[in-house]
């Protein structure tokens, strides 16, 4: 397997993204100091920590997790490159924290990809960014068609990185050497994209905007736990009796305790599906449970008698769910011509008009503002509509000071003179 030089990689990064020419694309297949060793005794963490505060520039950094394997959400490795210090792979499950790292980066910049992706585990092992730079929120502001790692690596800097290994189980042990190389992998030429990147938003007049989403980023504190998370269920939708949905609630409480218990991801247990399932056909034995249609999963049949317990429990409850929760959000706005056709009317026309302005600048509409604000804003106006008005009611929901500026007017203008709803298909107006 060949590995790449740093000259291939200079060579690869003074390419021109622009060029009209199919520029040749080299496979970036070996980190440039070799797969590193994994990090797992607290002296090999002091050493990790030293040679990364001795380091100059930006950190690329990077996590890995067992989405779909093991409970929760929790980094199963730790991937860090900084100019100077090279690669480092550390394992955290032997630690309590990695706070050590955290206090070696001190002032440093961050370069993730996704960073929102990866914040909250880092947070969970004491690791903050002081700085920040997400390279694929970047991408998405610089107008570019795929911002996948892979995707914008190879345009940017016309090397090919294979993400093979993305859905793997992070949680085994020993980690495959494939693998550690694919994970030393991910961060190698983080610099060199960052780089990269903040010179397209420069030149697009778009830094500033980047630099204020990064840092919005980096302030927002992690989600608070949701209220009720057992109504996320998969095909809960179709349930229509409310002991039916107290039984759905008993099940995915005990499914969840169980899957904490045993650190194993709920769905690897019994899917929703198989909630689902059992709460609409309500079997009050075990055989009929196992007999149930869509009943299935590695722990349905062993763990049979403890579904038919939360089964049971919920046919006994008077404290019954109820079948919708109550929300400040605006209804499905394909019912807004029939509820508030004036409401349907303001986002029929501020909507493209938005979604023209995100065009000219060259970036998603979405990034451009939530469409969430705009539904918001649309359906409950400010009382009287004016640039201030609408700007402060946008701050409000969470809208950026670049956003407001370049969204306020837009929007003003289009609830102060809104164009007509057309008579035919009005119900259909401004489906999602």
């Amino acid at each position: 397997m060949s590995s790449h030089t740093s000259e291939q990689t200079d060579r690869a990064a003074a390419s021109d993204p622009a060029d009209t020419g199919t520029p040749e694309i080299l496979p970036l297949t070996e980190p440039r100091d070799g797969v590193p060793l994994v990090i797992d005794t607290q002296a090999g963490l002091v050493r990790a920590a030293a040679a990364l505060a001795a380091g100059t520039g930006p950190a690329g950094v990077d996590a890995e997790r067992a989405s779909g394997f093991r409970y929760g959400q929790r980094a199963f490795l730790v991937q860090i490159r900084r100019e100077g210090a090279g690669t480092w792979l550390i394992d955290p499950e032997p630690f309590e924290d990695l706070r050590i790292i955290d206090d070696a980066l001190d002032g440093v910049e961050w370069i993730l990809h996704a960073a929102s992706q990866d914040l909250p585990c880092l947070s969970e092992l004491g690791m903050w960014p002081d700085r920040l730079f997400d390279t694929e929120l970047a991408a998405r502001l610089a107008g570019l068609p795929r911002v996948g790692l892979a995707a914008v690596i190879e345009s940017l800097l016309g090397l090919s990185l294979a993400k093979e290994h993305s859905a793997a189980d992070w949680s085994q042990r020993p980690l495959p050497e494939p693998w550690l190389r694919y994970a030393a992998l991910d961060v190698e030429v983080l610099t060199e994209l960052r780089d990269k990147l903040a010179a397209l938003l420069d030149e697009n007049g778009k830094l500033g905007i980047a630099e204020e989403e990064f840092e919005h980023i980096r302030r927002t504190p992690p989600a608070e736990p949701r209220i009720d998370p057992w109504r996320r269920t998969s095909g809960l939708h179709q349930l229509r009796d409310r002991r039916q949905l107290a039984a759905v609630r008993q099940m995915w409480l005990e499914r969840e305790d169980l899957a904490q218990r045993r650190d194993v991801a709920p769905g690897r247990l019994i899917p929703d599906s198989a909630i689902i399932a059992a709460a609409r056909a309500m079997p009050s034995t075990v055989p009929q449970l196992l007999a149930t249609k869509g009943f299935h999963g590695r722990a349905a049949q062993k763990e049979a008698p403890r579904w038919i317990r939360c089964i049971a429990e919920a046919g006994k409850l008077t404290d019954l769910p109820p079948l919708h929760v109550s929300s400040n959000a605006p209804p499905p706005p394909r019912v807004w011509a029939e509820k508030d056709p004036e409401a349907a009317a303001r986002l029929q026309t501020a909507r493209p008009r938005v979604t023209q302005r995100a065009e000219k600048l060259g970036m998603p509409v979405e990034n451009l503002l939530t469409p969430d604000y705009l539904r918001r804003i649309a359906w409950r106006p400010p009382a009287e509509i004016t640039p201030e008005s609408v700007a402060a009611a946008l701050a409000d929901l969470g809208a950026r000071p670049w956003q407001i500026e370049q969204v306020a007017a837009i929007i003003t203008v289009a609830f102060l003179d809104p164009d007509p709803l057309p008579a035919k298909g009005r119900q259909d107006t401004a489906a999602d």
